[in-house]
């Protein structure tokens, strides 16, 4: 059991950071002409609600176990809808020219909707599991949120391993390397317990694993967020040119079925807490 203070404010700083980036973004945007600029600011809206859900998740998941299941669940279907808005912006302003138009590209958003459902589901899942089978609950977690992260990030891996750059778009293409570095060491950090496994009861206020997943997460984001700025702004003539823009209700589309698909399962898993209540540990545990 770790205390939760820290695990608040290292999403909540970033929240306002990202609010901040994402109204200046907008600022500068004629947002009803320019419609080259949608998808970025659907990625950014979607980096700040993630940040948000989980400072609230950590604030009032006290109030009781299943305000903490609930409170948690919420939590996932965000992270999730972050995962489909860099979905959004990969598919406008990340993919290879290789890639462009092909099947995978045109089906690339339908899927990573798809996802959502699936990583949504399954992480709610995983908390009916975590006191008679811990281990198998945080399997079940990791894998459903390394599932749509590696389904979103194959443009990203096929640049990094297939398809080495040159000039103006290598300094993207450092972004990308460094927002995957920061993302496998979120990963380590979540799933391995470091440091606290070593020394228990010395980083329970501070420096514990849940703090370094928060701040690697964040820095992977922020990482993302300017490779895909630099994208963005380097390979707009030749994207234009490549294929056809995301349309307005392609986006609200994608976004508003994600939504739903997503309160779907926190509804059917919050009202299964009710309906077979169980023992659990106590609300003021530490959470992952």
């Amino acid at each position: 059991m770790t205390n939760e203070t820290l695990n608040i404010w290292t999403h909540l700083l970033p929240f306002w950071f990202f609010t901040w980036r994402f109204v200046a973004e907008l600022a500068g945007t004629d947002v009803w002409n320019d419609s080259y600029s949608w998808p970025l600011l659907v990625y950014m809206a979607t980096s700040c609600v993630y940040p948000l859900a989980s400072s609230c998740a950590h604030t009032f998941s006290s109030m009781s176990t299943n305000a903490r299941h609930i409170c948690y669940f919420l939590d996932y279907g965000a992270v999730n809808l972050f995962s489909l808005g860099s979905a959004i912006a990969y598919s406008a302003y990340v993919f290879p020219d290789a890639l462009m138009c092909s099947t995978f590209h045109n089906s690339y958003v339908a899927l990573a909707v798809l996802n959502t459902s699936l990583s949504t589901g399954l992480s709610c899942y995983s908390r009916f599991l975590e006191v008679q089978r811990p281990r198998l609950s945080k399997m079940i977690r990791l894998l459903a949120f390394a599932y749509p992260y590696a389904w979103d990030s194959l443009p990203i891996f096929y640049r990094l391993f297939l398809l080495p750059e040159d000039g103006v778009q290598s300094e993207a293409t450092l972004y990308h390397q460094k927002q995957t570095a920061l993302t496998l060491l979120a990963t380590f950090f979540y799933s391995a317990h470091l440091p606290e496994c070593l020394a228990p009861g010395h980083f329970d206020y501070i420096g514990h694993s849940h703090q370094l997943f928060h701040v690697c997460v964040v820095m992977a984001t922020h990482m993302q967020m300017e490779a895909i700025l630099l994208d963005k702004a380097t390979r707009r003539d030749g994207l234009l040119a490549a294929a056809p823009l995301l349309t307005l209700p392609q986006l609200a589309g994608a976004l508003l079925l994600c939504l739903l698909l997503s309160l779907t399962n926190i509804l059917y898993f919050s009202a299964a807490l009710y309906r077979t209540p169980r023992p659990g540990p106590p609300p003021h545990a530490k959470d992952s």
